[in-house]
């Protein structure tokens, strides 16, 4: 359920992204490119290599992962890193790549090379820009993750590195956006433009992702609620919840329950994802309203880092996290939250003060 919010939530950021870029596309913000792309159809040793690692790898786990599908299903990541798999499939992988790269080659040597020119937008990017910050985030999630809590990664380094629980957003956040913006720059893309499309995209992402968290129970919940409900129309699960089934195993078994994900919390906790859900939903809104309305540029992106600090900072109170052992403990999120808060105000002020000609906020 959590893969499945994830791959929602990167669907949805996908059309969002796409559409403030056409936007920003259509007012001059950023401007047509015109390349020039030459095809030759000579053979390429690289892709024979890339095709045949490839080929390897998909016979060598593929045949297993049928075969022992439950096993698969268990544990993906841990499936699929494994050192486990089917040699003689591999070789046969290598040999069906090889060929089609050879029958692709004998197709097309006859053929003269062409040099065209093409015209690429901006918002043709996105989808590379997605693919990198889907990769680099979960690449910066566990970094960050393991960071925080350096004792369990050392206990078993490989079991912290290939296992999908255990996912600090602000890592991801950090490293996506590194990426991403190198990249833009790279494609000629001014990179405070492109931060400001995203920014009401990054909101929305974080909150269906949380979606993912409070459904599939994966830690992220908060600390014990024992308050009573100050209204009796609040559901009792959005108050105080126990999070049956949860994917990481945690609480006590569940009587009647046998397999896989039979544990609950042994008392009742505040289920923050559902609390910064509605709130990132509701951020997420208030940026997409604003969008049209602020001109200078960075001044989006930095409200967002402002929003985004301000949002976390308050929910960290309740939520379950690894202190760091100063000023009587403090969390990673809420170092960083801070952290954002102040970037993102001086960004505000910053940005406005470098466009002096246009106004933070203009009518419709």
């Amino acid at each position: 359920m959590f893969g499945f919010m994830v791959g929602l939530a990167f669907l949805a950021g996908h059309y969002f992204f796409t559409w403030e870029m056409q936007r920003k596309e259509a007012q001059g913000i950023f401007s047509p490119q015109h390349k020039t792309i030459t095809t030759n159809y000579d053979f390429n040793y690289n892709d024979l290599l890339w095709n045949s690692v490839f080929g390897f790898f998909m016979g060598f786990k593929l045949l297993p992962a049928i075969t022992n599908y439950k096993a698969f299903v268990a544990n993906p990541p841990e499936f699929i890193l494994s050192g486990s798999g089917n040699f003689t499939a591999g070789i046969i992988g290598i040999a069906l790549m090889v060929a089609y790269q050879y029958y692709e080659y004998n197709k097309n040597k006859n053929k003269p090379s062409q040099t065209v020119q093409v015209t690429v937008l901006a918002h043709s990017y996105v989808l590379n820009m997605i693919f990198i910050g889907a990769f680099t985030g979960l690449i910066g999630a566990k970094i960050f993750h393991n960071l925080e809590n350096i004792n369990e990664f050392m206990a078993n380094p490989m079991e912290a590195l290939i296992s999908f629980s255990g996912l600090t957003m602000y890592g991801g956040l950090i490293v996506a956006s590194i990426c991403v913006l190198y990249y833009a720059h790279k494609n000629g893309l001014r990179m405070l433009d492109v931060a400001d499309a995203c920014a009401p995209t990054l909101m929305l992402g974080y909150a269906i992702g949380r979606m993912g968290c409070q459904l599939s129970g994966d830690g992220d919940w908060g600390v014990v609620n024992t308050l009573a409900k100050p209204f009796s129309a609040i559901p009792d699960w959005l108050w105080s919840f126990k999070y049956p089934h949860n994917v990481v195993s945690e609480g006590v078994p569940i009587l009647g329950c046998e397999g896989q994900y039979c544990f609950e919390l042994a008392q009742g906790v505040f289920p923050t994802p559902v609390y910064e859900s509605i709130m990132c939903f509701a951020l997420f809104g208030v940026l997409w309203l604003l969008r049209k309305r602020i001109n200078a540029s960075g001044v989006m992106f930095s409200l967002y880092l402002l929003l985004n600090g301000v949002e976390r900072l308050g929910i960290e109170s309740i939520r379950v996290n690894t202190q760091y052992n100063i000023m009587g403990g403090i969390t990673q999120a809420q170092i960083i939250a801070t952290l954002l808060i102040i970037i993102g105000g001086i960004g505000i002020v910053y940005f406005k003060q470098k466009n002096k000609t246009a106004p933070l906020l203009k009518n419709y």
